[in-house]
């Protein structure tokens, strides 16, 4: 059974190109347009999808639900990679794609991990596997 994570995005080509970049994700679909497959989907796995929806649209699926302000976290998404060290990579990856760094690179005593924010503040823990 799929499944789909939808977040809002302020910018599809900014979400598009930092997705691309820090996580070396590809698009799934035909581009529209501008460039960019709409619905801006990248598969995180076989059966995962990762959908970013523009925010004004974002309101139309979420029903009588407010979009969480910028700074507001309601889900925390996650990246396992193998050691401190692809840790301590693909946090400096994200910033480079225009993540910030919200918690540095460090084991906070149950593992090495880091948290960054993507350009519209949606948070990544990046930790060394379970």
């Amino acid at each position: 059974m799929p499944f789909a994570i939808a977040l809002p995005t302020a910018d599809r080509r900014v979400a598009h190109d930092f997705y691309r970049a820090a996580f070396d994700l590809e698009p799934i679909g035909e581009p529209a347009e501008d460039g960019v497959p709409e619905p801006l989907r990248f598969r995180l796995d076989a059966e995962v999808e990762l959908v970013l929806v523009p925010t004004g649209g974002f309101g139309w699926i979420t029903a009588d639900h407010e979009v969480a302000a910028r700074g507001t976290s309601e889900c925390l998404l996650s990246r396992i990679v193998a050691s401190p060290s692809e840790v301590d990579a693909l946090t400096e990856r994200a910033v480079t794609a225009g993540a910030t760094v919200a918690v540095a690179p460090a084991d906070p005593g149950w593992g090495y991990q880091s948290t960054v924010a993507d350009p519209d503040g949606h948070l990544w823990l990046i930790q060394v596997g379970w």
